[in-house]
């Protein structure tokens, strides 16, 4: 099976192609919550098709939330779900500096979940990504791979999207960063939602053995 086109550590299933991504999230309704037509969202994907062979096409967090997004997500029938401590989930944001294309749809390059860096913290990974000339995935842009790539979330082979922070009203950060992994059904999640995709938080200096650090080498408008 082919495998993503940067990744050595994490081989996940290729992307469909910009077009098949396009009539997906056609499909899902993704378009209707964005307020982009279904023909424009088709024409810019067949265009980038011809242009650039590839890469995950994504709808701007503007348009379209992470907490719009996580129940589309379906892993054994099961939707997907934010946890219930963060309600604050479309608060969290593009880091300062970061280039997200000032665009409706762009795509992102170059994607790597970042296996080999598993055990981590993100305090240890960004710096890391920085100088490896990569850029930590946005929730947003986390959850529109795992829409187009099922595969791409595994057990014990998770991933955390950590272009992402909340800033809080004194403008430090908040401690919280973002992930998508798989619910055991435990606690407050509850049995039915065991193996559901699920979107939550850990803390900025904390290690986990199955979370890894999705990054890409770029997103072009």
């Amino acid at each position: 099976m082919a495998v993503s086109e940067t990744s050595s550590q994490s081989a996940v299933p290729s992307l469909p192609s910009l077009a098949a991504q396009a009539e997906r999230l056609i499909g899902l309704g993704v378009h209707e919550r964005a307020g982009i037509p279904a023909d424009s969202l088709r024409a810019y994907a067949s265009a980038k098709d011809a242009g650039t062979g590839g890469g995950l096409l994504a709808v701007h967090p503007d348009r379209v939330p992470a907490s719009a997004l996580a129940p589309l997500l379906r892993r054994d029938g099961k939707p997907g779900f934010v946890v219930t401590d963060m309600a604050d989930v479309d608060g969290f944001a593009p880091l300062d500096g970061m280039e997200v294309p000032d665009a409706p749809l762009y795509v992102v390059n170059g994607l790597d979940r970042g296996d080999h860096m598993s055990n981590w913290s993100p305090e240890e990974a960004l710096p890391a990504l920085t100088e490896d000339a990569r850029t930590p995935l946005l929730l947003g842009e986390g959850i529109h791979w795992v829409l187009q790539q099922p595969a791409a979330l595994e057990r014990n082979r998770c991933f955390m999207t950590i272009g992402s922070r909340l800033r809080k009203p004194n403008g430090t950060l908040d401690a919280r960063t973002p992930a998508i992994w798989i619910s055991n059904g435990t606690g407050r999640d509850g049995r039915d939602r065991r193996n559901a995709p699920k979107v939550g938080w850990c803390w900025w200096g904390n290690r986990h053995t199955w979370l890894g650090f999705a990054s890409a080498t770029g997103r072009t408008p």
